[in-house]
């Protein structure tokens, strides 16, 4: 058995849309490396720092994630390999083993795909783009009726915010 711990800086690309792990970003590896009959089995954990924006308000999320690890690295010719065709067993390619697809995999995998920078987060209103979660609670709209939204430019006042009349009445004339 043998156990490595170090720190190493993120290689490019490690990311989703919204967020991933920033190039040259300190990921702190913990594994351990043990003999088994089939190849070796690793495992252990890894701490990445991560950056992105909210799905729902786009303000910016930094933390640092943390992801366990376990695979195994199966010897060249192990009944491991050849009974696992649908599944992709990792190799020993002579005496090194690839750390870094590993991690890779494990992280970027588990990164959420619609992060949230706090799990009540409101987003953004809809009319005026502004953070819900900086608005005064009685924040609103006034909602103009497009049916008459000409007419109020026309004459310079403000449309009615509700629709005239209800359905089969009739507007009253009057005559001369």
């Amino acid at each position: 058995m043998q156990e490595i711990e170090r720190t190493l800086p993120a290689p490019a690309e490690w990311r989703v849309e919204l967020i991933g792990v920033p190039e040259g970003g300190d990921v702190h590896v913990k594994l351990r490396l043990e003999s088994v009959m089939e190849g070796v089995l690793v495992s252990g954990d890894l701490d990445v720092p991560v950056t992105g924006s909210c799905a729902r308000c786009l303000e910016p999320i930094e933390d640092t994630l943390h992801f366990d690890v376990q695979e195994l690295y199966a010897y060249e010719g192990s009944t491991t390999e050849a009974t696992s065709e649908e599944d992709e067993v990792r190799r020993i390619e002579g005496d090194f083993l690839d750390l870094e697809s590993l991690a890779r995999d494990t992280v970027v995998l588990n990164l959420p795909l619609a992060p949230v920078c706090t799990a009540d987060c409101a987003g953004l209103c809809v009319d005026c783009g502004q953070r819900l979660d900086d608005l005064p609670p009685d924040h609103t709209h006034e909602v103009v009726d497009p049916r008459w939204a000409g007419l109020a430019a026309k004459f310079g006042t403000d449309a009615p915010t509700s629709s005239p009349g209800t359905p089969g009445e009739s507007p009253t004339t009057e005559e001369n």
